[in-house]
C-alpha cells in the first residue's frame, strides 16, 4: 500500500493535541487502504507537548516524533520533517486545527489523479483581525509582483506534496527558508483546494507582527532580487525631478527677478537624497545579512531525540 506521511510542527500545543489526535485517527480509519505515518516535530515546546506526543507513539507506532534540542522555528521544523518522513507523499499541517484534517481525503484524491502538489487555498480566515487579513493579502500580492515565480496567493503550508517534491525540497539547504515560496519555485503539477480556515481550537497564535514581518522579508529577499533594482528605479525619476526643479528655480529667478532662499532648497535636497540612500542601504543590508548567514554553513537544526532514541548527528 502507498504510505502517506503527515508532518506537524508543534510548539506549546498541549491543548489542541487531543482533538487533533482524535481527528487523525478517524481519518486514518477512513483511508484504510493507505499506510500512515504521523510525524510530530517538537520545536522546543515548554509545556507538555513532548510528553503527549511521546504517549501517542507508545500507543500507536504510526505516530513518530522528532524532538529538537531547542526552538528553531516553524520553517526549520518543516525542513526536519522532510528529512525524516518515509512516505510516498507528505502532508504539511498545523497542530492548532486551523488546517482541518477533514480536508486530507480530498488532497489525497487529487494526488491519486496525478497532481504533485495539492495545496489548500483559504477562502476565509476566521478568528483573525482585519489588520492581519489585510496585511496577509497585501504580502502575497507584493510577493507575486516582485518575483518571476508564480506564488500561490492566500495559501499557507497546508498541502500534500509527492515524493519527488520532497526530494527536490531536500536539495534546497539554505538557512533562510520560506517554504511558501519554495513550494512554488520547484514547480511540478499543482492543484488548489478551496476551504474556509477555522479559528484556533485552543491556545494562542505563536506568530506576532515582528515574526510575520521577518517571514515576509525572508519570502521577498530569498526568492527575488527585485529590491536591489530599486536603486535604478529611484535614480531615474530622482534625476528627472532634480532637472525639473532646477529649471523651475532658474525660470523663477529670471521671470520674477527674485532670489530663492538657498538654505531651504539645500535642506530639502539633503533630506530627500538621504532618505533614498538610507532605503537603499537597508535593502543591501538585508541581502548582506543573508549572505553572512549562508556562509556560516551551519546545520539547520539539532535533534535531541527521535522516537525515544537519542540523536547524536545533525542532518
Amino acid at each position: 500500500m502507498k504510505k502517506i506521511s503527515i508532518i506537524i510542527p508543534t510548539y506549546n500545543e498541549e491543548e489542541s493535541l487531543p482533538l487533533l489526535h482524535e481527528k487523525l485517527n478517524k481519518i486514518m480509519d477512513e483511508l484504510n487502504n493507505y499506510d500512515f505515518e504521523i510525524l510530530f516535530i517538537n520545536d522546543g515546546s515548554k509545556d507538555k507537548t513532548y510528553e503527549i506526543i511521546k504517549s501517542y507513539r507508545e500507543q500507536d507506532n504510526r505516530y513518530n516524533y522528532v524532538d529538537f534540542s531547542r526552538n528553531f522555528g516553524q520553517e526549520i521544523a518543516m525542513a526536519a520533517g522532510l528529512d525524516y518522513v518515509t512516505g510516498d507523499c507528505a502532508i504539511f499541517m498545523d497542530a492548532d486545527m486551523q488546517d482541518p484534517p477533514e480536508l486530507i481525503p480530498e488532497l489525497v484524491k487529487y494526488w491519486e489523479e496525478g497532481y504533485d502538489d495539492v495545496y489548500a487555498k483559504r477562502k476565509s480566515r476566521k478568528g483573525e483581525s482585519f489588520l492581519k487579513k489585510f496585511t496577509a493579502k497585501m504580502y502575497y500580492r507584493v510577493l507575486q509582483k516582485m518575483t518571476n515565480v508564480e506564488i500561490q496567493i492566500d495559501t499557507g503550508n497546508f498541502r500534500l506534496i509527492d515524493r519527488r517534491c520532497i526530494n527536490a525540497l531536500k536539495k534546497m539547504t539554505e538557512s533562510e527558508r520560506n517554504l511558501k515560496s519554495m513550494f512554488s519555485w520547484i514547480g511540478y503539477k499543482k492543484k488548489e483546494v478551496l476551504f474556509d480556515r477555522p479559528a484556533r481550537v485552543a491556545g494562542k497564535t505563536k506568530w506576532n507582527y515582528m515574526k510575520l514581518i521577518d517571514l515576509a522579508l525572508n519570502g521577498i529577499t530569498s526568492f527575488t532580487t527585485s529590491p536591489l533594482h530599486l536603486a535604478t528605479y529611484l535614480a531615474v525619476p530622482t534625476f528627472m525631478l532634480l532637472g525639473i526643479y532646477t529649471a523651475y528655480v532658474i525660470a523663477k529667478c529670471i521671470i520674477t527677478h527674485t532670489m530663492v532662499q538657498a538654505f531651504q532648497a539645500i535642506i530639502l535636497l539633503i533630506l530627500f537624497f538621504s532618505g533614498v540612500q538610507i532605503l537603499l542601504f537597508g535593502i543591501v543590508g538585508e541581502y548582506l545579512g543573508r549572505i553572512f548567514k549562508e556562509t556560516k554553513n551551519r546545520p539547520l537544526y539539532f535533534v535531541n531525540e527521535y522516537n525515544g532514541e537519542k540523536e547524536t548527528n545533525e542532518k
